[in-house]
């Protein structure tokens, strides 16, 4: 480590140290969160010699964003998870002003990480989009997975095509028959959001081997691409930028869905999809485990929201989590997403929960599951967060009254048919999932009292209700 990173390393070692042990009233026990200030974007996940390992956006030392370095949890279970330090930092002229998202590989014993360094050139007349700053790809490796090689830089603004501003970032990367491939996000001059592919032998020396996109604009930037396969069926994940909000879609500031691929042409991008319709999630990563599931993490957060809603753990020193961990299957051309089964495991103290009817209940981490009949259904927490569903109209809100959502208010779409929900929560996370994951709402909650209640109304066949704990 150079001294740089030293002294960013003892700066990070004392704000860690600050924070341990404070009360934190919201703490989840199953969401990942920062040791101390801020997380985002899940980077890196993988499983490696016998370990589930995620790293994350993390900058201990502001609350509200700033320097991005990487924090690193490792569990055996995708529930319990273990804090293993920062491992990467922004210590060198290549990744200055932040250590950006990115991915990990493993094979033959070795992980590889490959992320995006940000560097502002501050020294000219600044221009954000079109080179104002230089984004390289950078790469590191581990055979521990704990201490980490020096780092090399891969790819810099001059291996991009002419055509695209300096908004290139968040490189994934996999093999595929016999080549190891990357993809990176990207802002063309035109306005335009694609991706870039990128092609190897060695993982150090990188060819570019084509673009993609739509045929007509969607979005400004595309962030934190990820193509991956599920039981044979390709699949693009893409963070679009840039889009305008629409009644029954695209609510938030920034969205995060998929394409179904099946030639990586832009002529066949023509339906994306959300992963979620909640206000909090943005920027997913997928990996395959040992057990051959397709796993997504996302950050249960939204950037540049803070003027619509807030989170007050903020004045706990803390903002943001990791979503659940779920599980991606793929039925008839559907994807659906689904906490991963070892969160059951977790559950206790089963009651039932009848129709019409308030039940009364203490703590802060619970499951409820529940098959609908017919008609019109509404759910309510606290009489504050309420989920509803019109079936005229297919329409579906998720809507909050009180002041529990801090600002959070409505978010709408529709569903054609209602015949399950799963409800999760941990705290001040919450993750609603319809039909067995068909569709998916997440958003913080902050409730405003220690009595709490659920309602269900509406015809039901069945509600359970679980206490979740360690």
């Amino acid at each position: 480590m150079n001294q740089l990173g030293k002294i960013i390393q003892a700066e990070v070692l004392r704000i860690e140290e600050e924070s341990r042990g404070k009360e934190i009233p919201c703490r989840p026990l199953f969401h990942i969160m920062p040791p101390a200030g801020w997380l985002n974007d899940p980077n890196g996940l993988c499983w490696f010699q016998g370990k589930y390992h995620v790293f994350f956006q993390y900058s201990p030392f502001d609350v509200n964003g700033g320097l991005k370095i990487w924090g690193h949890m490792t569990g055996e279970d995708l529930i319990n998870w273990e804090y293993q330090g920062a491992p990467l930092l922004a210590d060198t002229p290549y990744d200055c002003h932040g250590v950006y998202s990115g991915s990990a590989w493993t094979e033959d014993g070795i992980m590889h990480l490959f992320y995006t360094g940000n560097v502002k050139f501050e020294d000219k007349e600044y221009d954000y989009i079109n080179n104002g700053r230089g984004s390289c790809v950078l790469h590191v490796s581990s055979r521990d997975g704990i201490h980490f090689s020096e780092k090399k830089v891969v790819l810099t603004n001059q291996d991009y095509p002419e055509d695209y501003t300096c908004h290139v970032r968040d490189p994934k990367v996999w093999k595929e028959d016999g080549k190891y491939r990357m993809i990176l996000g990207g802002r063309r001059k035109d306005g335009k959001g694609a991706v870039l592919f990128y092609q190897s032998e060695d993982l150090e020396h990188w060819e570019l081997e084509k673009e993609l996109t739509t045929e007509k604009p969607f979005g400004y930037m595309w962030e934190c691409p990820d193509l991956f396969s599920v039981n044979g069926q390709k699949i693009l994940s893409v963070s679009p930028q840039g889009l305008e909000p629409q009644e029954y879609c695209y609510q938030n500031v920034y969205q995060s869905g998929y394409f179904l691929v099946e030639k990586e042409d832009g002529r066949e991008l023509q339906q994306f999809r959300e992963w979620d319709y909640g206000f909090d999630f943005y920027a997913p990563q997928t990996f395959e485990d040992n057990r051959g599931r397709r796993i997504l993490i996302g950050w249960m957060g939204m950037p540049d929201s803070t003027e619509e809603y807030q989170n007050p753990t903020v004045a706990q020193g803390w903002q943001h989590v990791l979503t659940l961990p779920r599980e991606i299957t793929v039925r008839e051309k559907k994807v659906y997403q689904y906490p991963v089964e070892e969160l059951k495991e977790q559950r206790k103290d089963r009651a039932e929960i009848k129709g019409g009817e308030v039940y009364s209940f203490e703590g802060n981490y619970f499951e409820v599951e529940a098959e609908a009949a017919r008609g019109d259904l509404k759910i309510c927490l606290d009489e504050d967060l309420h989920l509803e569903y019109e079936e005229n109209t297919r329409e579906i809100r998720l809507i909050f009254t009180g002041a529990g959502g801090c600002g959070r208010t409505i978010r709408k779409t529709r569903l054609e048919e209602f015949h399950s929900v799963r409800l999760t929560a941990d705290a001040s996370c919450v993750e609603i999932y319809l039909n067995q994951g068909e569709m998916v709402f997440s958003t913080r909650y902050y409730p405003q009292t220690e009595k709490r209640s659920l309602k269900l109304e509406g015809i039901w066949k069945s509600a359970d209700f679980y206490k979740l704990s360690r």
